[in-house]
């Protein structure tokens, strides 16, 4: 059997001028090395799309960080600046393949912006500059520092007993690499709450109705997915049941005549 396809949303970005649908590479490298799959990346386009078409051509879905936000409207919210930098045709992209790909039961993993549009796409809402509310610790990337240290693994979160993810790593506490200024503020009602920092940050989800792996972690276990124990497990559970969903759309091998 070839390797299953995960599809991963693209960024609109600019560069020279001109504008890119773009990936940053450690995705799909822990795309490839740790979950053991191909990722397509998927163009991002505000109208015009047939999802369908996306994911019948695919195993599962990726959904990446990003340094741009759910645009507010999103969630029922007015827009300000300091809830930007916005990519609204991400947003178109990626909320309605999130709800598809959970209807159709293909596999499902968010990270970062990811699980907050996976909250958005489901009926939940945002809360911006967390750092500013009381209580909430900066979950905002170090100055000064290089990419390593930028996601150096230094926070702790505390994995739910009986929830998804401990079924994929173990409850209690672990270590993780999480760089954000947003959270999920109201959980969405089809969401379980599968890990929080010390401050009570959402840090984890799960589909509670999900007929297949639907997760999304505020952290980023692609960047060390190679070489960090719970980075690895979670995208190697996400690899497994992409594979499990290749092989049930495989038609049945033809019977052997019998003598």
């Amino acid at each position: 059997m070839t390797k299953p396809i995960v599809a991963v949303p693209a960024d609109i970005r600019t560069f020279d001028g001109a504008s890119w649908h773009a990936v940053q590479h450690q995705y799909v490298r822990a795309a490839l090395n740790a979950a053991g799959v191909m990722a397509f990346i998927i163009p991002a386009f505000e109208e015009g799309y047939d999802t369908d078409a996306i994911l019948d051509r695919v195993d599962g879905v990726l959904v990446s960080g990003s340094a741009s936000n759910v645009h507010p409207s999103f969630y029922g919210m007015p827009a300000t600046e300091a809830d930007g930098p916005f990519d609204v045709a991400r947003d178109m992209t990626t909320l309605p393949l999130i709800r598809r790909a959970i209807d159709r039961a293909i596999p499902l993993l968010a990270i970062c912006r990811g699980i907050q549009e996976l909250n958005v796409a489901l009926g939940g809402s945002l809360a911006s500059e967390i750092q500013d509310q009381p209580g909430i610790w900066d979950h905002r990337k170090p100055a000064d520092v290089d990419r390593d240290g930028m996601y150096a693994i230094r926070q702790s979160v505390f994995v739910k007993e009986g929830s998804c993810i401990a079924r994929i790593i173990g409850p209690g506490e672990i270590k993780v690499n999480s760089l954000h200024r947003q959270a999920i503020a109201n959980t969405a009602p089809r969401l379980q709450v599968e890990a929080v920092a010390e401050d009570g940050t959402i840090e984890a989800v799960s589909v509670i109705d999900a007929p297949a792996f639907a997760v999304g972690v505020q952290w980023h276990p692609e960047y060390w997915a190679e070489t960090d124990k719970p980075s690895n497990q979670i995208f190697s559970a996400f690899g497994d049941a992409v594979r499990d969903y290749a092989t049930g759309k495989l038609p049945m091998a033809p019977s052997k005549a019998i003598a």
